[in-house]
């Protein structure tokens, strides 16, 4: 139902524009549109109505109108694109070669105009006539949408509360850490209430931990209830549950007598006065609810404790007063894992055939820790007690990510990992279906992933507060905050290029549904089929195979194509597909794309590691396309009709491409990344120091600078002095001074990311706290450390990543006696730094004082070999509590081997008096 909802939000957008437009609209048009609008506008109200409804328990008659509805809403969408096409005109010819062919364009567009608006009105009369039998279907359904009700079934996560420990596999340690958490201290009873929170992916097994710790610490409590909330709960029933759970004598009729809230709250209040009590609140999904439930629950309530679960860490912070008292759920370590999934298949030998060891080894990594998949797919393998054949194992392994869900067997692991994807609020549904366009264990990349839903139009506000790139940002922290995917970070820790993986069992079920919803169609080298004619394709995605036949693939309604390696030889026949909005070529062999420059709707093309080297030439009639990422490509050369891509936000290049000039045009540009600019020796891109000035919507921008003369170092310096916006700037300007760039630069104030791979005089005058209160991460090289260089660092509130390195340091320590000033800085300096790393730069343990840097993880040090020897200062660490990895430069410059070896052995015993047992690594520099 999402996905046809999701359709008609657009459709509805650009028919409320062409209404609103300056466009000369027949009366029969007009009244079409109005039509139109009218009944779309009742068939979403429709649809936000019967999204409610888990969809196995829809009616089908209802299903197959969504599915006409969503169809009839791409169909207006494109119409209404191709009429803006038609109507704006093609792109000017990349290099006419007269004024005679523009003069004939104009004259004959005011014809043009009047067929266009003749067309127009024909798709409109035809999708008039569609709606009108749809909303006649609309109303016959209505009725049966209004007395939907969610059937009776088993509460899938029942048996987690009933499960005999002894059936478990390595619980005893994390219940036992839990419980910890729960009543640290000899004197915890004397301690007012406490809440820990338990928050994990769905199936991690965090109801059967809680009944677990319940079962075993509840006799040390006056009293306690174990009770589940669900999605939709009923809160009255819930406080009768905890009352009749507290005292099933007292509250025995509870059930039989209506109360409202409060006074159901009043009476737990009471209830609980003066007693030392143990609940669990188990499976939380709003914070709201907590709101209301934790009202009966005072604060000085002396040895009492909470325990609640929750898919969603933003409901499990709103549990606790503190972080530290989430505790996380992870994944079954690989020793745990095989020992459950041993005992389940194998019975009392507990023990592996050697003829299938790396097939269950490769079922456990699909199964990535889960208990609850380990636990499912290994009662398949050793169902009616009889361990199926080796065929048979690898049958299964297949099938994983491949519809493994809809096996009969599995029934109610589906239950449980739908529970999520049913509460995720409607807009996230599509988003995180379109994941089933990638591979399996795909690193997806956050940026790219978002560029692409916003192509599709699944990212989507009706006011503008904020850029579309920074709601698609909020709607990927959704889906790892509800623990729907699994955040990556790539290079510096916390702060490198965000990416995510989506679990085996979920891509399972995401693409089970897309299947069903006819969202995506895969494509792959397990003999998928390609859907027939009558079936419309809306996302194809080719996976690792070139055996592919689209020649009698309905490819006319695909709106997204993805091919992911080996390449096919069919890719010609999307030329039939008109109303592409995204073409993402990777490892592919394709190495013409010539077509594209017709496909007019065209929002997003990527060609990564493809063998096309070059664009077509009028490229520029793609008016739509907001994303071209070149990067990873063997195009050298942009054709010139780039300058005309005015929506265009995001270009990824090569640093060696070759750009024409007028590049000034593109002022949509928000992404500009591995540009190259300067003598090399010939000029290279020369004219973009100056067309810089005028892309001011830049948010990221990356530059790789060569040989600037003084005239080009001030252009450059006037343009980035204009860019307003941006939020990350990187500059490669490896082996050149940045002297120019010292001081005049007033930096944004949203900068966020900054890394100058060059080489400056000093910390430039610009670095200061009034300038930079958003900085997060820095990066810079300079020839001179002043004492308040680290101090002034140490100021910016927000700096969580600094990489700051003296060039040429060591060739300034002429002997071991050279004295050197350990730089130092103040309490409270750092509150948000978890890496600092000083390179070349006297950084020591002591030059935090108790109170600096609590956040701190990794961090590099450095001193003379002589000095550590000696005991010029204190090495000890353990004032930085949240430690974790240690970087030592020893500099031996000067010192005999065995000084230096006494210095890396007072290091390393530093290191080991922390209590949390570093990693350490010495680098004798």
């Amino acid at each position: 139902m999402e996905i046809a909802m999701v359709a008609l939000r657009p459709a509805l957008s650009k028919l409320g524009d062409l209404l609103v437009g300056e466009f000369t609209l027949e009366k029969r048009v007009r009244k079409g549109i109005e039509s139109l609008v009218r009944e779309l506008t009742l068939m979403h109200a429709a649809l936000r109505k019967v999204a409610k409804v888990p969809p196995d328990q829809l009616d089908e008659g209802v299903k197959i109108w969504a599915g006409n509805v969503r169809d009839l809403s791409y169909q207006m969408e494109d119409i209404v694109d191709a009429f803006m096409v038609r109507v704006e005109g093609a792109a000017e010819p990349a290099n006419p070669k007269n004024k005679v062919k523009k003069l004939l364009k104009k004259t004959i567009k005011l014809f043009k105009k009047g067929r266009d608006l003749h067309h127009l009105s024909d798709a409109l009369e035809e999708a008039v006539g569609q709606a009108k039998q749809l909303a006649e279907l609309r109303q016959r359904y209505e009725q049966e949408m209004g007395n939907t009700n969610a059937g009776a079934s088993v509460d899938p996560r029942l048996m987690a509360m009933y499960r005999d420990v002894k059936e478990l596999v390595g619980i005893e340690e994390t219940r036992d850490e839990l419980i910890n958490m729960l009543t640290e201290g000899d004197d915890w009873v004397k301690h007012p209430l406490k809440t820990v929170s338990i928050v994990g992916f769905g199936g991690l097994g965090k109801t059967t931990l809680a009944k677990a710790v319940y079962d075993k610490i509840k006799v040390q409590f006056d009293c306690g209830a174990f009770i589940s909330v669900s999605q939709s709960p009923d809160t009255k029933k819930l406080l009768k549950d905890i009352l009749f759970e507290l005292d099933k004598n007292k509250y025995e009729n509870i059930y039989n007598v209506e109360r409202e809230e409060k006074h159901l709250i009043d009476e737990l209040i009471e209830f609980l006065n003066n007693k030392r009590y143990l609940i669990v609140v188990d499976d939380i999904w709003d914070t709201n609810v907590w709101e209301l439930i934790k009202c009966a629950f005072f604060k000085d309530s002396i040895g009492s404790r909470l325990i609640t679960t929750t898919r969603i860490l933003t409901v499990s912070e709103a549990c606790c007063s503190s972080s530290d008292d989430i505790y996380r759920m992870k994944p079954l370590s690989n020793d745990v894992s095989r020992r459950l999934f041993y005992k389940r298949v194998f019975s009392q030998e507990k023990v592996c055939p050697p003829e299938l060891v790396n097939v269950c080894e490769d079922i456990l990594k699909k199964c990535g820790g889960i208990p609850l998949a380990i636990i499912t797919i290994a009662s398949l393998l050793a169902s009616n007690y009889m361990t199926k054949t080796k065929d048979q194992w690898f049958d299964l392994l297949n099938s994983i990510g491949r519809g493994l869900t809809e096996h009969r067997s599995l029934e109610q692991m589906k239950k449980i990992l739908l529970l999520s994807y049913y509460d995720l609020p409607f807009h996230l549904k599509p988003c995180l279906l379109y994941l089933s366009m990638y591979p399996e264990d795909y690193r997806i990349m956050r940026d790219d992933l978002i560029l692409r839903w916003i192509a599709e139009g699944f990212v989507y506000h009706e006011k503008q507060k904020s850029s579309l790139f920074e709601l698609g940002v909020c709607y990927f922290n959704e889906l790892v905050n509800r623990n729907m995917i699994q955040l990556v970070v790539i290079g510096v820790e916390e702060y490198g290029e965000k990416a995510c993986r989506v679990h085996d069992m979920v891509l399972d079920l995401i693409r089970s549904l897309s299947s069903k919803e006819n969202f995506v169609t895969i494509l792959d080298s397990t003999g998928s089929k390609v859907p027939s004619a009558q079936n419309k394709v809306h996302r194809l995605s080719i996976q690792n195979t070139r055996n592919v036949d689209l020649a009698t693939t309905n490819m006319a309604q695909v709106r997204s194509v993805a091919v992911f390696g080996n390449g096919t030889g069919q890719m010609p026949l999307v030329k039939g597909c008109k109303v592409l909005r995204v073409l993402a070529l990777e490892d592919s062999s394709i190495s013409d794309i010539g077509y594209v420059d017709n496909m007019l709707h065209l929002r997003y093309i990527r060609l990564k590691h493809t063998k096309v080297q070059e664009l077509p030439v009028d490229i520029g009639n793609l008016h739509f396309l907001q994303t071209l990422d070149l990067k990873d490509s063997t195009i050298v050369k942009l054709p010139s009709s780039i300058v005309l891509l005015r929506n265009l936000t995001c270009l990824r290049i090569n640093e060696y491409i070759q750009l024409p000039s007028g590049m000034d045009c593109l002022t949509s540009l928000e992404v500009l990344e591995a540009l190259r600019v300067g003598h090399m020796p010939d000029c290279f891109n020369l004219d973009m120091v100056k067309e810089l000035c005028h892309l001011n919507k830049l948010r990221v921008l990356k530059l790789i600078l060569i040989c600037l003369d003084e005239s080009m170092q001030k252009d450059f310096m006037k343009s980035l002095s204009n860019l307003h916006k941006l939020e990350s700037l990187y500059i490669n300007g490896t082996h050149i001074r940045f002297d120019f760039m010292q001081e005049g630069w007033v930096p944004p104030p949203q900068l966020r990311s900054l890394n100058l791979n060059g080489e400056f005089k000093s910390l430039p005058s610009w670095i200061s706290l009034s300038l930079f209160p958003l900085l997060s991460f820095l990066s810079i090289k300079v020839y001179n450390v002043r004492p308040e260089d680290i101090r002034l660092l140490g100021m910016l509130p927000t700096l969580r990543v600094v990489d700051f390195q003296r060039i040429n340091f060591m060739k300034t320590i002429k002997s071991k006696d050279d004295a050197l000033e350990m730089l130092d800085t103040t309490v409270g300096a750092f509150p948000c730094a978890t890496r600092l790393w000083f390179l070349s730069v006297p950084v020591i343990p002591s030059t935090f004082p108790r109170g600096a840097a609590p956040r701190l993880k990794n961090v590099w040090f450095g001193s003379p070999a002589m000095s550590i020897a000696r005991g010029d200062f204190d090495l000890g660490m353990g004032h930085l509590p949240s430690l974790e990895t240690v970087q030592f430069s020893i500099w031996p410059k000067g010192s005999s081997d065995s000084v230096v070896d006494e210095a890396e052995v007072a290091v390393r015993a530093a290191a080991r008096d922390h209590p949390n047992s570093l990693d350490l690594s010495i680098r004798k520099l």
